[in-house]
């Protein structure tokens, strides 16, 4: 099985892969995120130059969202897809394999939009291929799938991953143009120092399209995906986000269920708030009305056991000196008047 293979090779693997992260990276700071899994951290960096290649290529949704991420500006290099190998798809050439993709066009980016019964292995596939950054946008991948997945990522130190579930992650803005991996509709980005994570695709728009209305722009916008098992969260994002000078304030969205909110908070407010000139943070929790037990869209979005309510996650952020929005209408407005309060807008 490939899994267990994957999972025993990269036990023992160590390589130089990270020499191919290099460009790509914007985040120049020596900060030390930390051994292990939380290395690879600095990997979330994109730039005009990332390369980036696409496992299931030639499907529909890959063609259609590649082609959108390429006329933007995406710096898209090759494809995966065993049945297609050897052929071209997008005027890109298209292998069988990430390992083969990896030797021949050296990526930093992979994004994944293989059907989720198969989503797994391939992103297990990029993992043993060390690609850097692995965006697994597939809905519905079985939760035992992930827990191989997220094992997987957390016994190695070169691949990060965003998703599943994820509409993706931009960045690298200049003039109109930038990285966009995933989903995410490319006429709402503009060049500025925002730096946007969220655990919803739809308000993730919302914050960049407000972000941008108000001429404040975007850094880094990261969706983390909405299922119970990411290959990122929000602390992982705020880390890098604390450490990039080219974000100046921070969106954070989140949702009931789970404690990832409050562990972005307890970083913040140890890391930020302590700082002579904090970044600004703006906040919005998803599900402030949803009833115990009820599951509220996403796989991830449910109050169990007592724990992940809106009250305490909000109580959280506001304690790290976040401004928390009770409508997310009012996030872009908020972000300006935060950004103007500290001296940055």
């Amino acid at each position: 099985m490939l899994a267990a293979a994957t999972s025993r090779t990269l036990l023992l693997r160590s390589s130089a892969s990270a020499s191919r992260v290099g460009a790509a990276i914007r985040n120049k700071s020596t900060f030390s995120y930390g051994s292990g899994y939380d290395a690879t951290i600095p990997n979330l960096g994109l730039s005009k130059d990332t390369k980036v290649i696409c496992q299931g290529f030639t499907g529909k949704t890959a063609t259609f969202h590649a082609q959108e991420s390429i006329a933007y500006g995406t710096n898209f290099v090759a494809g995966v897809s065993p049945k297609k190998a050897g052929q071209t798809h997008l005027g890109l050439p298209v292998y069988a394999t990430v390992a083969e993709t990896v030797k021949h066009e050296k990526p930093h980016a992979s994004v994944i939009y293989v059907p989720p019964p198969f989503a797994a292995e391939a992103i297990l596939e990029a993992i043993e291929a060390e690609v850097p950054l692995i965006v697994a946008i597939t809905e519905g991948i079985p939760q035992q799938d992930e827990v191989r997945v997220a094992q997987a990522l957390r016994s190695q130190s070169k691949s990060r991953m965003i998703g599943p579930n994820s509409p993706g992650l931009a960045g690298g803005f200049t003039d109109g143009k930038g990285c966009k991996i995933g989903i995410m509709p490319s006429r709402i980005f503009s060049p500025g120092k925002i730096g946007v994570v969220s655990r919803s695709g739809t308000l993730t728009y919302e914050a960049v399209d407000q972000t941008t209305r108000v001429g404040l722009g975007q850094s880094l916008v990261i969706g983390i995906g909405g299922d119970p098992f990411p290959g990122s969260q929000h602390i992982d994002v705020i880390k890098y986000f604390l450490e990039d000078d080219a974000t100046e304030g921070i969106v954070l969205i989140g949702e009931i269920g789970g404690s990832m909110e409050e562990e972005a908070a307890a970083y913040l407010e140890q890391y930020n708030k302590t700082r002579a000139n904090p970044k600004p943070v703006v906040g919005f929790i998803a599900g402030r009305t949803a009833p115990p037990g009820r599951r509220m869209g996403h796989a991830g979005a449910i109050i169990s056991g007592g724990k992940g309510k809106a009250e305490d996650k909000v109580a959280a952020l506001e304690r790290a000196g976040a401004f928390v929005c009770d409508s997310p209408a009012k996030i872009g407005a908020m972000m300006q008047k935060a950004m103007k309060e500290a001296g940055l807008a």
